[in-house]
């Protein structure tokens, strides 16, 4: 196992080039038995990537290039996602546990009603996502992410740490926050300062809220 420490929370990762695991090349994700294990899939272009009432356990994805992505009630456990593009992706019903998304284009992706237990989103750009019904039961840390004009709605998101993320006009919408770390970050464009109750932030970042939420109000500051 990979164990990583982001703030004031501890991601346990898979380990998948521990000694005695073979994971074997397959040419797809789809199984008649509903369930794909031990497994290594990519380098692949894809117009769509379609997958139902599926379990991913053990493996490697990297390298994919899909224009379309529909995974429902598709659960995935101790599995590294890298390198790849998610075009129009939506991803909705299922549970991610021990799983390392790293270097990956989920730009427009809808994620909604996902369950996150021990994930780590690395470099990955979500750019217009939106995240409705996520609820976190274990470890989560987003680093170095980029979330430009995401939104965040009703998502249980305690606990949840944000590092060197781009936050610009991401939208916090209602949900939980309790002991979210937001530290490291720049807040000053990001909206839905309000629905922030009990979040982890630094004194340098009292400024960036207060310029967020005179924005969001849309405050005129002057004389005149």
């Amino acid at each position: 196992m990979a164990i990583r420490t982001f703030g004031h929370t501890t991601i346990t990762l898979p380990e998948l080039d521990e000694p005695g695991l073979y994971l074997s090349n397959v040419d797809s994700l789809d199984s008649t038995r509903g369930t794909v294990q031990d497994f290594a899939y990519g380098e692949a272009d894809l117009r769509s990537l379609d997958l139902a009432e599926a379990q991913l356990v053990t493996g490697r994805i990297a390298g994919i290039r899909a224009k379309r992505v529909e995974f429902e009630q598709v659960n995935i456990h101790g599995v590294e996602i890298g390198d790849s593009e998610f075009g129009s992706a939506r991803w909705t019903e299922s549970k991610l546990t021990r799983v390392h998304v790293r270097d990956c284009k989920l730009m427009g992706a809808a994620l909604d009603g996902l369950v996150l237990d021990d994930v780590l989103f690395e470099g990955c750009k979500f750019d217009f996502a939106t995240f409705e019904k996520i609820r976190v039961t274990g470890p989560v840390a987003f680093i170095g992410c980029v979330l430009t004009e995401a939104s965040f709605t009703d998502c249980d998101l305690s606990d949840v740490v944000f590092t060197d993320c781009t936050l610009r006009l991401t939208e916090f919408g209602t949900g939980r926050y309790r002991n979210t770390d937001l530290r490291e970050n720049d807040l000053s464009a990001i909206r839905g300062v309000a629905h922030l109750a009990k979040v982890r932030i630094d004194p340098g970042q009292q400024s960036d809220l207060a310029e967020a939420l005179v924005n969001e109000l849309d405050i005129t500051i002057g004389d005149d």
